[in-house]
């Protein structure tokens, strides 16, 4: 009970100075960092895979896949807006 005490705090946390990192960033800045951030989700998938095939729970199933749905979001969303943003700096023909 002590470790998932300490494991949800680190949780909670980590969500609070996430939410006060995105919320500080630039409107202009936003959309270049978005490859950085697709990168940083890339290694989430990796570890949300890695954490629901481990087997060592049901809670840690659970957790990897949510994580593994969210992370595949992000990324998916991250090139959609890139991608939106590089055609608008294509010449038109």
């Amino acid at each position: 009970m002590e470790d998932f005490i300490m494991y949800f705090t680190i949780f909670v946390l980590s969500m609070f100075v996430g939410f006060e990192v995105i919320t500080k960033v630039p409107p202009t800045l936003h959309t270049p960092l978005m490859s950085g951030s697709n990168a940083i989700s890339g290694i989430t998938i990796v570890g949300a895979l890695i954490s629901a095939g481990s087997g060592h729970s049901t809670l840690t199933t659970v957790l990897g896949f949510v994580a593994l749905v969210f992370a595949t979001i992000n990324v998916v969303g991250g090139f959609l807006v890139t991608h939106r943003m590089l055609e608008m700096f294509r010449r038109k023909d």
